[in-house]
């Protein structure tokens, strides 16, 4: 089966189980449904995040049954405790939200993340390097990081919002080399960080269907959600999180 065919496959049965149609597709309380939800990175990575937010984060996933949650370095520990026997999951942001620190700082604040409790590292991408084009040095940073996590999932952000559909299309090449497990649009908080369709379907067209495209950067509602993962997205990143699987309207990154 060629790779167009099987992209199709995946998208059609994840959107059928969250339309309900699905065998296996069931109803949490207060959610739309679990397969959404376990698609959803639950993120809260302002400055200004406090420890009850954090809190609030963490008993939020685990009522809704998110994938993960999303958060700065100084928050794994703490998040991790939180969570402690629940299925959900710890993600770290590392590099975040530039991309602009050395390779050696990126992979130690992974290894750090990593002995804390982080189970997923989310990188972002060296920018500079990428639009300089010194894709050696850009390949050499995702390796690292991809090598620091220790098997642990690693998503590296690109900043779509700041590339070309060149520089797009080069950086997927250069994550999925490098042993990346997914590639991600945004941070959210640079200018034109965005989620949008078009870049999620030229993600998958890079990529192929085995590799993971989180969709992050404004998806704020089941609509948002859907029409990500109908272009090719398996996770989505979203401060929107609770307001996406309950039919309302995010006003979150």
């Amino acid at each position: 089966m060629d790779e167009k065919k099987l992209v199709d496959i995946i998208t059609k049965e994840v959107l059928k189980a969250l339309d309900g149609t699905a065998p296996e597709a069931g109803k949490a309380p207060g959610a739309i449904d679990t397969a959404l939800a376990a698609m959803i990175d639950h993120t809260l990575l302002k400055p200004e995040a406090t420890a009850a937010e954090v809190e609030t984060l963490c008993a939020e996933a685990r009522q809704y049954g998110f994938c993960s949650v999303c958060v700065n370095t100084s928050w794994v520990s703490r998040c991790r405790d939180l969570l402690r026997g629940s299925k959900v999951k710890v993600c770290c942001v590392v590099g975040f939200p530039l991309g602009a620190m050395d390779t050696r700082s990126k992979a130690y604040e992974t290894r750090e993340a990593i002995a804390n409790g982080a189970d997923e590292i989310d990188m972002v991408i060296n920018i500079g390097a990428l639009k300089s084009g010194d894709l050696a040095l850009v390949e050499k940073d995702v390796r690292a990081v991809v090598q620091a996590a220790r098997n642990k999932t690693t998503k590296v952000i690109l900043e779509t919002g700041l590339l070309t559909d060149e520089e797009k299309v080069t950086a997927c090449t250069i994550c999925k080399n490098a042993g990346a497990t997914f590639v991600k649009t945004s941070t959210g908080f640079a200018k034109g960080s965005v989620a949008t369709e078009a870049d999620i379907a030229l993600m998958r067209r890079t990529v192929g269907p085995r590799m993971g495209v989180k969709a992050s950067g404004g998806v704020r509602s089941l609509a948002d959600a859907k029409k990500m993962i109908a272009a090719g997205a398996t996770r989505i990143g979203a401060s929107s999180g609770v307001a996406i699987v309950t039919g309302g309207e995010g006003k979150g990154y």
